[in-house]
C-alpha cells in the first residue's frame, strides 16, 4: 500500500518521489544511452573555421627540404584551430605558419565518450578513463591544452603532432588509445583534403626550386644529401615513437 506524508502544501506520494530520484541517480548509469552529437557548421576556408578537422600547413625551411614535414593542429567543434606552437603555448584561433593547406574532417561516432567506466565504446576502459576520458570532443581538446601549457616544445620529441595526439588518445579515436606522431601525419598525408591548388603550390614549389637549385649549382650529391635528410627524419621518429619511446616522452 502506498503511504504518503501530508505537507504544508499538499500531499506528495513519497514511493514517487523516491522512484523520481532513483531515476535521476542512475540515467548516467544505465547502459545504452546514446550520446548527442549536434550538427556541424559547415567547413569554410575563408574564414578558417575546419570543425572537427586535423588541419596542417608547411613549415618555412624545413618544408622546403622535406615536404611531407609540416605543422598539424586540430579544431574544435565550431571550427576554431588550435595547435601547440611553442613551449607552454596552444595558439587559439590563429594557425602559426600561415593559412590551412590540408584538411581532414573526422567523425565523431568514431570516438568513445564514456559517462561511466559501463559506457565504455571502446576496449580500453579503465586506460581511458585514468588516460583522461572526455564526455565531448572540446572537453578533450582542453584537457590536453591544459596538459600542453606545461611542456615543452622540441620539433624532435614534443611537438605538434604530439599534441593533435595526445587529443585523439583521450577521444579514443576509431577506437585506439596509440596515436602518435607518425600515425597522426600518415593520418593527414594520405587522407587529408587540398584547400586550393594555390595549397598543392605552396607545399611543393619551394621543395622544387630548393630541388632544381641544388641540383644546378651542387649536383646528384645534392640529391643524395636531401634524401640522406629525409631518411634520417623518418629513422629519427620511427625509432622514438615505435621502439625507444622514452626518447619522445611527451
Amino acid at each position: 500500500m502506498e503511504t504518503s506524508i501530508r505537507l504544508p502544501h499538499g500531499i506528495y506520494s513519497t514511493t514517487m518521489e523516491l522512484k523520481a530520484t532513483y531515476d535521476i541517480e542512475n540515467i548516467g548509469l544505465t547502459p545504452g544511452i546514446q550520446h548527442e552529437l549536434w550538427p556541424l557548421d559547415e567547413i569554410d576556408p575563408t574564414k578558417d573555421k575546419f570543425p572537427c578537422c586535423l588541419v596542417w600547413t608547411p613549415l618555412p625551411v624545413v618544408s622546403w627540404l622535406a615536404p611531407f614535414i609540416g605543422h598539424v593542429g586540430i579544431c574544435r567543434e565550431d571550427g576554431v584551430i588550435l595547435d601547440f606552437s611553442g613551449s607552454n603555448f596552444v595558439n587559439i584561433d590563429s594557425f602559426a605558419f600561415g593559412a590551412v593547406a590540408r584538411y581532414l574532417q573526422l567523425d565523431r561516432k568514431q570516438c568513445c565518450f564514456p559517462a561511466n567506466l559501463a559506457e565504455h565504446t571502446c576496449k580500453y576502459g579503465f586506460k581511458h578513463r585514468e588516460y583522461g576520458a572526455a564526455v565531448t570532443w572540446d572537453d578533450a581538446l582542453r584537457s590536453s591544452m591544459r596538459h600542453f601549457e606545461h611542456k615543452t616544445y622540441n620539433l624532435f620529441t614534443c611537438n605538434c603532432h604530439s599534441f593533435v595526439a595526445n587529443c585523439l588518445n583521450r577521444l579514443c579515436y576509431g577506437g585506439s588509445m596509440e596515436w602518435n606522431m607518425i600515425s597522426v601525419a600518415t593520418l593527414v598525408l594520405f587522407k587529408g583534403q587540398w584547400v586550393s591548388v594555390m595549397s598543392i603550390l605552396r607545399a611543393f614549389l619551394p621543395f622544387m626550386l630548393v630541388l632544381c637549385l641544388g641540383l644546378v649549382l651542387v649536383g646528384w650529391p645534392f640529391i643524395i644529401g636531401l634524401f640522406s635528410f629525409s631518411m634520417l627524419l623518418i629513422g629519427w621518429f620511427l625509432l622514438g615513437n615505435y621502439w625507444l619511446k622514452w626518447l619522445i616522452d611527451c
